[in-house]
């Protein structure tokens, strides 16, 4: 795989329908008055953060999403008050096309499906109508000055990102943490809270890469963190080619001087000429004493530090060091719940692909006295190779299947996993198998659509289930 020449689009390459978006800057004027369709509400925090942001300059927003409302939860409600006072309108359950060809811009939100065939924006298109997606819009808006430092890759964004925001808040200096993570950045831009002294970090994932290098904004963060690549969001990249090359518009969009800190396996990616190469691997110094368990967690603090002391030198390594060691974890991402009947549980529901799985796994393997896994695998199905989940089965005190996946994983493993319905079902059953000292690690493996709203909802199930089990004192 390469990139393009300095100056042209990586994303130009990246659709088999070119797409002519529109020239219209977004942030080159005033949006009163501005006809704005949003697709996708979304429950993370972008399309309800971009409603939010755009009723505030005065625009006449629509938001439109194929779920009906019941399904839409708490972001409806925080709508509500400006549907009330009629500043945002909603057409749930459907879409409309007018609604894409009237607009003066349409917001969309980066995870739409099959968006180079999506007949919305096509026909958005076709009428002349603008297209962007409240990342885009967020970074357009980021002040002169401030320093960025950007996280994407298949397993440890999320965590790799809330750590370079905790260390450099704990070796204090000012730090705003946004982007695929959640919530919006468009708040903290225009409210005063990002000054040039900020620095930015913002997790980024396939999607909005994919539609930043389509839109062509400019993102060149000071240090680009690419953590690992395999296999995810086939069902959406139709390719891992695609997916691989969405996930390499973070670093060519970096300029001269800055830092690309890439994991072992994408050590060899092409970077921008001047920019200074660091790879984190194997060989990568251990840092002893962290709060968050397993080796892969050790990479990502490693992958933190080197970028936070490429943005920011005069943070010595020990204090860096010391602040990392404080973090305590990202919810639903190997997360400690409850000691229930001897058993340690541990909530991971934030692990939708094999490899985050099969690294949650490891993580326990590495420590003495915590090797009798039971592990709960099974999903919604993205396109992976779920073949590693099943060969697990011998290694582990037990592998429990659920979801839409849970019968392929069952065929795969010939027999030697557990068929359960529910996640609820393969707490109960573990809980029946286990002896003291066992772990109980919800890491599905999948994504969690066929029976949850997110991945949130299915590791508070899980919580809820084991605490009604836990020990009492």
């Amino acid at each position: 795989m390469t990139l393009p020449r300095a100056g042209t689009s990586v994303g130009a390459s990246l659709t088999r329908h070119p797409l002519r978006w529109p020239d219209m800057e977004p942030s080159g004027g005033s949006l009163e008055g501005k006809r704005v369709t949003v697709m996708g509400l979304g429950r993370f925090g972008g399309g309800l953060g971009a409603a939010l942001w755009l009723a505030r300059q005065g625009a006449d927003v629509l938001v439109t999403d194929s779920a009906p409302e019941d399904k839409l939860g708490s972001a409806m409600e925080a709508l509500g008050p400006l549907i009330a006072s009629g500043r945002v309108r909603t057409r749930l359950g459907e879409h409309n096309v007018s609604h894409f060809t009237t607009a003066d811009l349409v917001v969309a939100k980066p995870a739409v499906p099959f968006p180079r065939e999506n007949r919305f924006l096509r026909a958005a298109e076709a009428a002349g109508v603008a297209i962007t997606t409240e990342i885009a819009i967020a970074l357009e808006r980021i002040p002169v000055g401030c320093r960025v430092i950007a996280t994407t890759g298949t397993a440890g964004k999320s965590t790799t990102s809330a750590l370079v925001h905790h260390i450099l808040t704990g070796c204090g200096t000012d730090a705003i943490l946004g982007g695929n993570l959640g919530g919006s950045l468009l708040d903290a831009l225009s409210s005063g809270l990002v000054r040039p002294s900020t620095t930015l970090v913002i997790e980024l994932s396939s999607f909005m890469l994919y539609w930043i290098g389509r839109i062509g904004v400019r993102l060149a963060p000071d240090a680009a963190i690419v953590t690992n690549i395999n296999a995810n969001h086939i069902d959406w990249h139709q390719t891992f080619d695609h997916y691989a090359k969405s996930k390499q518009i973070l670093l060519a969009s970096q300029q001269p001087g800055a830092t690309a800190i890439l994991g072992s396996v994408v050590r060899d990616w092409p970077i921008r000429p001047g920019v200074h190469r660091v790879v984190i691997g194997d060989t990568s110094p251990r840092i002893a004493g962290l709060s968050i368990p397993g080796r892969h967690n050790e990479l990502n603090a490693a992958a933190a530090l080197a970028a936070v002391r490429a943005v920011h030198p005069h943070i010595a390594e020990s204090q860096a060091i010391d602040a990392a060691r404080t973090f305590k974890g990202l919810p639903h991402r190997l997360e400690f719940v409850t000691t229930a009947r001897g058993v340690r549980c541990y909530n991971d529901s934030k692990s939708t692909t094999p490899d985050a799985t099969l690294l949650a796994v490891e993580a326990f393997a590495e420590n003495p006295g915590r090797s009798r896994v039971h592990l709960i695998v099974g999903g919604a199905d993205k396109g992976s190779d779920l073949s590693p989940l099943a060969r697990l089965a011998p290694t582990l005190a037990g592998l429990y299947t659920v979801g839409a996946t849970g019968p392929a994983i069952d065929r795969a493993s010939e027999g030697r996993s557990i068929p359960c319905a529910t996640i609820d079902d393969a707490a109960a059953k573990a809980f029946e198998r286990a002896s003291p000292g066992d772990i109980l690690l919800l890491s599905p493996g999948c994504a969690s659509w066929d029976q949850f709203t997110n991945y949130e909802a299915r590791g508070r199930r899980f919580i809820e289930h084991v605490r009604s089990h836990e020990d009492t004192r």
